[in-house]
């Protein structure tokens, strides 16, 4: 009984320690939803040379996108006319980092980890976008003269009648991204929190503090997992507790957050083979010259910084942060009710004289995923009314003199494998 008292105390302390951070980050990220669209961010990665390289890194590093949700709205961009090397630096700096998890890495991993993970993050999405561009002398799609670049079709983007935009920043900042991030962010705790009680701390220094072995095994560890920017900092502040360095924990929020397998897949039918290599080794070379630097960093710095990364789990938390972790808790467990609540979707009748299509699609992780397919379906010619079910991985489609291979196009276009189900 003691036992599990420590674990929930905790986890308690964990959620209290990034509740306060993660609530203003939750905001930020829905303010920045609005005031930075999606077609707004599109209209500026085209072109050739490191300009728009640039832009995508400045614009990817505060966005809240995760590494399955940021693959729609870049293969989206890219069709409207984004270069290799933008979307390359788009698909390195966004997933890594975003408003939220920079909040949150202050709150449990302190300032420095706070500062040089977006920097990283924006640093790799340079070299990356540049390697790629270097590489891949084609020119990017051509943009025709007054075309709308529609890259977002998420909560963010999408408008309803009335509806304002602090509505909108709201509805996305704490309803839409929670409900995204809450299942692993939760999860993410749990595991600090077990890891904290059961293993002892510096226990696992042998094998996890810094050098090359603990980077390549939180680089394997990282790589194949889905864990988003948010999600993977109580993780690495288990692995911290365990004996890893900041360094080789920073190899994990790196990695994992910018690659899963999924992700890789689509990169590669996306951007080709050699993107896709170009991509995977920025990210492995870039978290291991980073893992390294910032243990040499923290080498020189002050003990008092190198404990902040640490020993914060150890403090204890202010009625404000009770109050905050309350409130995060309400706020996640809502979001997780709304998705459960969601995945039953009423089955629309199609009109006598409409034909019904139903295809699979295969690669959704996430709703940003779903909302996606829904509304590029919605907009395709002929189509009246689209259904996305997540958890099926199925769309329905309605309409007249739909073109059943034109819809699967418009489905493998945003990255998902599609198929025709029935007619």
């Amino acid at each position: 009984m003691n036992w599990l008292v420590d674990i929930f105390s905790t986890c308690w302390a964990v959620l209290g320690q990034m509740a306060p951070y993660l609530l203003f980050g939750f905001l930020m990220a829905g303010i920045l939803s609005v005031l930075i669209p999606a077609e707004w961010v599109g209209r500026h990665l085209g072109g050739r040379g490191i300009g728009p390289v640039f832009k995508a890194a400045c614009l990817g590093v505060p966005l809240p996108l995760c590494s399955c949700s940021v693959i729609p709205v870049t293969a989206s961009f890219r069709n409207h006319g984004a270069s290799r090397g933008a979307t390359v630096s788009f698909l390195l700096s966004t997933p890594q980092t975003g408003v939220d998890s920079i909040l949150a890495t202050y709150a449990l991993l302190g300032p420095v980890l706070a500062v040089y993970r977006p920097l990283v993050a924006f640093f790799s999405g340079i070299v990356g976008g540049s390697i790629a561009a270097l590489v891949d002398q084609d020119p990017a799609p051509a943009k025709a003269d007054g075309e709308t670049v529609n890259g977002c079709t998420d909560d963010c983007c999408v408008k309803k009648p009335g509806e304002n935009v602090l509505v909108r920043a709201f509805r996305y900042g704490f309803v839409t991204l929670p409900r995204d991030i809450s299942k692993e962010l939760l999860f993410g705790i749990a595991v600090a929190g077990l890891i904290s009680v059961v293993v002892s701390e510096n226990y696992l220094s042998a094998y996890l503090g810094g050098g090359i072995i603990a980077m390549l095994v939180m680089l394997a560890a990282g790589i194949p997992m889905y864990v988003c920017a948010t999600a993977s900092i109580p993780i690495a502040l288990g692995f911290i507790h365990m004996g890893a360095s900041p360094g080789a924990a920073l190899v994990f929020l790196i990695s994992g957050p910018a690659t899963n397998a999924a992700t890789i897949a689509v990169l590669w039918r996306i951007l080709g083979k050699r993107t896709t290599f170009i991509y995977l080794m920025t990210v492995a070379l870039g978290a291991i010259g980073a893992g390294y630097s910032l243990d040499l960093l923290y080498s020189v710095l002050p003990t008092r910084f190198s404990e902040l990364a640490s020993h914060m789990h150890e403090h204890g938390i202010s009625w404000f942060g009770h109050i905050c972790a309350v409130l995060l808790l309400v706020v996640l467990l809502s979001s997780m009710l709304r998705k459960i609540a969601a995945v039953e979707i009423p089955e629309v009748k199609g009109k006598p004289e409409e034909t019904t299509l139903l295809f699979s699609v295969h690669g959704m992780t996430c709703s940003h995923c779903a909302n996606t397919v829904q509304q590029s379906l919605q907009n395709s010619k002929g189509v009246r009314h689209a259904q996305v079910d997540l958890s099926r991985a199925q769309a329905r489609v309605f309409g007249e003199h739909l073109d059943p291979q034109a819809l699967r196009e418009t489905i493998q276009s945003l990255g998902y494998e599609s198929a025709l189900i029935e007619n």
